[in-house]
């Protein structure tokens, strides 16, 4: 099937808002530091904070869930760009711990709210095509974080002040953000393909009540994403201080787990094309499982770094399944639809790291990954809640 230029054209665009959220979100990451030193708060208070920037994303789910159903992808997603781009610039001005807290609201807020309508959008335009283009998606944010992490390390090294460089990103996300809106799609306008894409989540049309089938997805994705987060927060320091090494070296664990995490998302696609969305769910768990295993059993750095990418390239592809098929659930309430399962999950990806944090005042750390195991192993036993159920075949009269 040959794609019209129209999703082609929104396909890029929606790779376009994916990068620009991940390059604010890595922005603000990068410069956490000089903000905390600048405003004279505490750790302890910083934490706090950012538990209000994770509660206003939440929020920002779920008010654009619904409202992208009723006002549209190309209304609702650039207005949340703008919203995010304006929002981050805030904290780079911040002079207390009240009006960062405001700032990382606001930033919170557009982020949750972005989040949800791109992803949306994401599948919107994946309808239009023959093929899973979903993971790719996810992929744009990782590269945006990395190129974030680029520039905010030679700002940062140049003596830029915090306020110029966020100024700077934020009116690169409003600019954007605005010139995109055209080229957004509607569900009314994709489409049909003339081949079903060989790895859709098979949800729409389907027996099983969305209602139900929803928080089934919204628990597998706080599962994945809650182990995605315990790599995020913990990798470098099992390195460090389970296995003994240099802050250097640690710091290759992490590196490991996301260069593997972005380059499976690269090659997701293809494989779910192949083998469906609910094998990439059911292997790549399986797979992040024997990872994490590794990563916290092994007792030499080189064999410990293969468990964390293993642990990345397994966990890469799961959680865009889970989103497309929350959004195809349901054509007319893909947006609220959505923000349940992105909500769900963006708790997991907050919980798991302070879980870890918690467990540890009772054993080890490399034990208390034994947690994020298991819910990887039991992702893989329920992925079958990607699978279509197959239709009820009508006996004839008499037969």
């Amino acid at each position: 099937m040959t794609v019209p230029p129209r999703p082609r054209a929104a396909r890029f665009a929606t790779f376009m808002f994916f990068g620009l959220n991940g390059f604010a979100m890595g922005m603000w990451v990068v410069h956490i530091p000089d903000i905390e030193r600048a405003t004279g708060i505490s750790h302890s208070t910083l934490g706090a904070l950012l538990l209000a920037l994770g509660g206003a994303a939440f929020a920002g789910m779920q008010v654009a869930g619904p409202l992208v159903d009723r006002l549209g992808h190309r209304r609702l997603v650039p207005a949340a760009g703008v919203l995010m781009g304006l929002a981050v610039c805030a904290p780079g001005f911040a002079d207390s711990w009240w009006t960062l807290g405001l700032g990382l609201i606001g930033f919170g807020f557009g982020n949750g709210s972005i989040d949800v309508g791109m992803n949306s959008h994401a599948v919107v335009v994946e309808r239009a095509y023959p093929r899973p283009i979903m993971a790719a998606f996810h992929a744009m944010w990782s590269i945006g974080g990395a190129i974030a992490a680029v520039i905010g390390a030679a700002t940062l090294g140049a003596g830029v002040p915090t306020g110029v460089t966020l100024t700077g990103t934020g009116l690169l996300c409003v600019l954007l953000s605005v010139l995109s809106a055209r080229f957004l799609m509607e569900p009314a306008a994709v489409p049909s393909p003339e081949v079903p894409a060989a790895g859709s989540s098979g949800a729409v049309g389907t027996r099983r009540p969305p209602g139900r089938t929803v928080w089934l997805l919204g628990l597998l994705a706080l599962a994945l994403m809650l182990s995605e987060g315990v790599a995020n927060d913990w990798a470098a320091l099992h390195m460090e201080k389970v296995l003994g090494t240099s802050a250097s070296t640690a710091a290759l664990a992490y590196g490991a787990f996301a260069v593997a995490m972005t380059t499976g998302r690269f090659l997701t696609d293809r494989v779910a094309a192949w083998a469906g969305p609910a094998a990439i769910v059911r292997y790549g768990a399986t797979l992040a499982a024997v990872g994490l295993t590794t990563a916290a059993a092994a007792p030499w750095v080189p064999l410990s770094l293969v468990g964390w990418a293993l642990f990345g390239l397994g966990l890469s592809g799961g959680v865009p399944q889970l989103f497309s098929a929350a959004g195809n659930l349901d054509t007319r309430a893909s947006g609220a639809l959505m923000a349940r399962v992105v909500g769900l999950g963006y708790v997991g990806l907050l919980a798991g790291p302070a879980l870890i944090g918690g467990l540890t005042r009772w054993m080890p750390l490399n034990v208390t990954f034994g947690v994020p195991v298991v819910l990887c192993i039991l992702a893989a036993v329920f992925a079958g809640v990607l699978s279509p159920k197959p239709e009820p075949v009508e006996q004839p009269v008499g037969s």
